[in-house]
């Protein structure tokens, strides 16, 4: 995949392409309760796997760019975390202020729902949306609900819970209506040359999707078993002729947890590996060396230092 780390405008102004003046581009937040689909949204929407996915809450911790340049409008996405009340303490909190930060600073607001449910913590989340901001509602998962009139008189419910500009009902996981999704975004943008490439699909660089790789296969395996004091840290990212040689280390807070994730003689661990290395190598179009290991560092979840050595 490109791996760019300038934005377009920072190009020499000889380098830069001519752009219909007419064209679109501008940042979309992507924003709901824990496990609702955001990052399976924005996923589909820009065609590659950028962002984990999982069944258990709260997989995504940091704020992920997905870039989806289409001929009239460049769609900048912002994969935020679900916002979380159950379990407090300095990350969580950490999370949390990312979602507001990040609805104070884009152009566009993505309002998920799953289809058929308006929770307690659906109505938290609308509380912090924005009123300066136009604010999309999607309801996800729209082909759980046969009845199209039941799907309709849900719309038509949720829609009271704040003066969304649009409504639109999608099927994320199946790609179903993301086309007329981003047709109703585009409008919405600010008139603007692209920021990035057309070519660019993500801001991140390989080693940060090497480390969210991991984690996702964590999450898939251990399930409700991985604490949630859990981060994993690339501490090698090398190129050896055309393969790419990666460690990452497991940081868990208690030594109980090392055990869990092993599991016995290490077969956990190494399931573990090999599937994420098989992703890795399907991102990166390339060879992967990838080694996984776990430490033990006591009450990194609750030290600032060491969240925003992280950038959460």
């Amino acid at each position: 995949m490109t791996d760019l780390s300038l934005p377009l405008t920072d190009l020499p102004a000889a380098d830069l392409p001519e752009v219909d003046p007419l064209f679109r581009c501008g940042f979309v937040a992507i924003v709901g309760r824990p496990n609702v689909g955001k990052s399976t949204l924005m996923n589909h929407l820009i065609g590659q796997k950028i962002s984990i996915t999982s069944k258990k809450a709260q997989t995504t911790r940091h704020r992920v760019h997905g870039i989806e340049t289409r001929a009239k409008a460049q769609y900048i996405f912002v994969d935020t975390p679900g916002f979380q009340t159950r379990h407090l303490g300095a990350l969580n909190e950490a999370l949390n202020r990312s979602v507001r930060d990040t609805l104070s600073d884009v152009d566009c607001v993505l309002f998920l729902l799953e289809a058929g449910r308006l929770t307690p913590a659906d109505r938290e989340v609308i509380a912090l949306l924005p009123q300066h901001r136009p604010v999309i509602l999607v309801v996800n998962k729209a082909d759980r609900l046969k009845d199209k009139a039941v799907l309709a008189a849900f719309m038509l419910t949720a829609s009271q819970a704040f003066p969304f500009a649009e409504i639109v009902s999608v099927s994320a996981k199946h790609g179903h209506r993301l086309d007329t999704l981003l047709q109703v975004i585009e409008p919405k943008l600010p008139l603007s040359v692209p920021l990035y490439p057309e070519d660019m699909v993500t801001d991140k660089n390989e080693r940060f999707l090497a480390s969210e790789i991991v984690r996702e296969k964590l999450f898939r395996y251990l399930g409700e078993e991985l604490p949630y004091s859990m981060n994993v840290e690339i501490e090698k990212f090398e190129m050896e002729g055309t393969m790419r040689h990666i460690c990452a280390a497991v940081l868990v807070d208690k030594a109980g947890q090392k055990a869990i994730l092993i599991g016995r003689d290490g077969e956990r661990m190494k399931k573990i590996a090999t599937e994420a290395r098989t992703d890795m190598e399907k991102l990166f179009d390339g060879k992967v060396f990838l080694e996984v290991w776990v430490k033990v560092k006591s009450g990194w979840a609750d030290e600032v230092r060491f969240l925003k050595q992280f950038e959460i």
